[in-house]
């Protein structure tokens, strides 16, 4: 059972990060990553995928459409099923990291990502499921 996971973040070295340090679980199926970088791109992958995306992750600071207001389309335009949204913030970014909370943002992550406690939430998410 793979889970399909959607990272928006507009800077582009994220994407080769992503699939260095999951290689593994990539390899073996467990995770499925797709990439957006722009929450506009990542809303128009959703209006396709949505069923099949599991968790959001999402970066706060974008030009254009930020985190803030992708997780509040998100959570208008997918109640069903809600997936599990979890923000990436900069250190002490505790403005937008309060308002992603009022919108329904299931988990926070601070930029540089650490990536061994990102798995760790991931895997805490998937077997809520």
């Amino acid at each position: 059972m793979h889970t399909k996971i959607l990272v928006v973040d507009d800077e582009a070295d994220v994407q080769p990060l992503f699939i260095q340090r999951f290689r593994r679980e990539i390899k073996s199926g467990e995770f499925d990553f797709s990439f957006a970088l722009s929450g506009e791109e990542a809303l128009n992958f959703l209006h396709d995928h949505h069923s099949e995306v599991v968790l959001i992750l999402s970066d706060i600071n974008m030009p254009g459409m930020t985190g803030i207001e992708l997780l509040a389309r998100i959570r208008h335009d997918y109640e069903k099923p809600p997936p599990v949204v979890m923000m990436i913030t900069a250190y002490g970014d505790d403005e937008n990291r309060h308002q992603a909370q009022e919108k329904g943002a299931n988990e926070f992550l601070t930029k540089p990502l650490d990536f061994n406690l990102l798995k760790e939430k991931l895997y805490s998410f998937i077997q809520h499921d």
